[in-house]
Order: C-alpha cells, then structure tokens, then sequence
C-alpha cells in the first residue's frame, strides 16, 4: 500500500475538509460503477477508499503519522529496538528480542540454529534427509506458503439521510446469504467503501477470511441537500412571521424544531441551526443552514393590496 497521502494527493498537513475533497473526486471519477471493465479504475477505487479510512479518521491519521500503523492500517512492527545480534555479548542496552525458552539457555553465547530451528522449522520443507528435512545445502526443497486467505467480497448499501443522522444500525445482506448488522460510520460520505474485516469469502485450511467492502451510497432527500456534514434547507414563513418576526417550526432530520425570527425578515435570509446537520468523524455534528421563502396569504387580503398600493403611489 502507497503512502495515503499520496494516493489522494494531498499534503501531509491537509485540512479534513482538503482531504475529503480529494477522496470525493477520486471515488467519483474510478468509482465501479462508471468503470466496470476496468480492472486498474477498480484497484485505484478500493485505494483511495483505504487511505481515506486512515486519513478521514483523526486517530488513525495520528497513529499512521507517528509510524504506528502502515498504509493499510495495520500495526507496524515495534519492540526491536536495540536488537544487535544473536550473541550474548556486546556492550549497550540488552536487547529487546527475547529468545529465552527457545531452546537454549540464556547467556550461554551463540544461539546458533535453535533459533532458526524455532523461527523458520515450518517454513522449507525438503524431500531428502538432514536435521530438520533438510535436503542437500540444508535449505530443503522448496518454499512453503502460508496458509491461503479468502477473497475478499463487494457489497452495497443504500441509505437514506434520516438513517445517516440517527446512526441506525441495518441488516445486510452479503453474498453468499450471509446477513449481518451494520452500524452507519460516522462521517460516512456519498460513494465511501468501508471494509468489514473477517466478512467476505472464508480461507484454505487455517487460512483467515477476506473482507467485505461495503460501498455506501446516501440517497437524494426531497428537502436537505448536503454540503459535507452541513444540510441546506428552505423554510417557507408566513408574511405576517416575516413582517411582526416570532417563532417558525423548521423540520430536521431528527424532528421539527422551533426557531424565533427577527421582524422585517427578508426572503433569502439563512439562519444557522447548530448541531442539526450530520454525525461527524469526531462524535459532534454539523449544522442546518435554513433559507427563508416569505409566502403570501391565500386568496386576496384587502389590507396587504392597499399598503401594497400606497407603497407603489409614494414610489412614483
């Protein structure tokens, strides 16, 4: 796996909002659908989606930062500080890789080929004789592989925004008629691949299973529109609310919720209703961006044509 930042081409100290931006395009432009004969679009697709699951997550932005996992998001190696041969000797701190119980006792000079006996016994097997299988130069007849893991599998899921804000978990129906529950990512974004560890097809004997890479894709809502974690929204208010100012129900994603205008409110004001919009990375939430539309009263109102009417006279 190439360094995350690299695949989505950003800098090290990118913004959250740069690096989603550079995951949106990449996933719009190799995404499986608009490439299926594809094979490279397809690898470039599942890469951009596991650099965007450490970079799009504080934590493990920071873990991979200080050299804590690698580019797949696995633990790297650690512990061997230090380590300065097989030799009991030596000046300098003692080393961090302990062989005691291997097979020899400690401190009794080299370690010699217990130790390769004990790390590397399973991994060359030979067809002639000689300690441990050996074959003729002592290396056997051949490499052994490891034990053959799963497949991994491709799952979708559509959900809806009200799904998306309350985190709601959901059954999935995976290839194969395995179903499983799902809970909704934080800060999951429209086209986003997630991959399930352990979910897809199961491994040879002793192997480990695949993976499943679910792509989530949010469906369009008749009234929010999403900009990142931020909704967008038109309220209507009734001229008289416009006029006198007083309190309006807005709908949200989780239920309507009063908010209090000023007078003279024109149309095209946006107010901002904090916390209303979507579930971010970090645990907070977005917020909800109302536009206001002033409507007229239904059939003709005789007070608002007169005023209407001086209004017109004093302009003339």
């Amino acid at each position: 796996m190439r360094n995350p930042y690299d695949v989505l081409g950003v800098p090290k100290g990118a913004s959250e909002a740069d690096i989603k931006k550079a995951f949106r395009k990449l996933a719009k432009t190799y995404h499986p659908d608009r490439n299926k004969d594809d094979a490279k679009a397809k690898d470039r697709f599942a890469e951009a989606n596991t650099a965007y699951e450490i970079l799009g997550d504080s934590a493990k932005r920071a873990q991979f930062d200080r050299g804590e996992i690698d580019g797949d998001g696995k633990p790297r190696a650690t512990g061997f500080e230090g380590f300065s041969g097989f030799g009991g000797g030596g000046g300098g701190r003692a080393n961090s890789f302990d062989f005691e119980g291997m097979g020899r006792p400690r401190g009794g000079g080299g370690i010699g080929e217990d130790i390769f006996s004990h790390l590397f016994g399973e991994a060359f097997r030979a067809g002639g004789a000689g300690p441990a299988g050996a074959g003729p130069g002592g290396m056997g007849g051949g490499f052994q592989r490891g034990p053959a893991r799963g497949d991994d599998v491709a799952a979708e899921l559509k959900v809806t925004l009200e799904q998306v804000a309350s985190e709601e978990k959901l059954r999935l129906g995976l290839p194969g008629g395995r179903e499983v529950d799902v809970m909704i990512p934080k800060g999951v974004v429209d086209g986003q691949t997630i991959r399930l560890r352990g979910l897809g097809q199961p491994g040879g004997a002793r192997g480990e299973p695949g993976d499943a890479l679910l792509t989530i894709h949010v469906l369009p809502h008749p009234r929010f529109k999403v900009e990142g974690a931020d909704l967008r929204a038109t309220v209507e208010v009734p001229l008289e609310d416009a006029v006198l100012g007083g309190a309006i129900r807005v709908p949200t994603l989780t239920g309507a919720v009063e908010m209090r205008m000023p007078p003279m409110t024109s149309s095209g004001r946006t107010f901002r209703l904090r916390g209303k919009g979507l579930p971010k990375k970090d645990g907070s939430r977005g917020d909800l961006l109302a536009t206001t539309a002033i409507t007229l009263p239904a059939g003709e109102d005789a007070a608002l044509t007169e005023y209407a009417q001086a209004r017109r006279a004093r302009a003339e």
